[in-house]
């Protein structure tokens, strides 16, 4: 199975505007420098995305892209499928054509791989990735306060 860059960086896109949730639009220029990805394929992406009613566009000064829906009904699968992006690990891309347009002999086994990485990926959702995102930066916000109570022979038992 192979996810390419425009189902990763559609994904981290979608998160990247969840995280803001509740602000301001968020704008593509913004999310290009965040992460490093083109603003021309960031449009792209947003594009289908807006297309298929993951996200609003607002226009004008202070404009951007905001969630369609609520985060907790956007799944990955939902963003990786609105950018057409296939997640297949079947050679034949589903056909049954494998082998001398036949079947081949493991063509089950990677259907079967791909309904489990569907269901995975139909299960996770945008408000799911923000609340692991969230409770990291706690964490690690934790850990650097308790550096900075601590004394500093004491320092070297908290762990970063």
């Amino acid at each position: 199975m192979r996810l390419t860059t425009k189902g990763r960086f559609a994904v981290t896109a979608m998160l990247d505007l969840a995280m803001q949730h509740g602000s301001d639009p968020v704008t593509l220029a913004e999310i290009s420098q965040r992460h490093k990805i083109s603003l021309s394929y960031l449009e792209q992406l947003f594009g289908k995305m807006r297309r298929r009613a993951l996200v609003n566009s607002v226009r004008g000064p202070g404009g951007g892209y905001r969630l369609a829906k609520d985060m907790g009904r956007v799944s990955v699968a939902d963003i990786i499928d609105a950018v057409d992006e296939p997640i297949d690990s079947t050679q034949c891309g589903g056909k049954e054509n494998c082998h001398d347009d036949k079947k081949c002999i493991t063509h089950d086994l990677w259907a079967k791989l791909n309904a489990h990485i569907s269901a995975y990926l139909g299960a996770v959702t945008l408000k799911q990735l923000v609340d692991d995102q969230k409770a990291k930066q706690n964490g690690v916000a934790q850990v650097q306060d308790m550096r900075e109570i601590l004394p500093r022979r004491d320092r070297t038992s908290v762990p970063v």
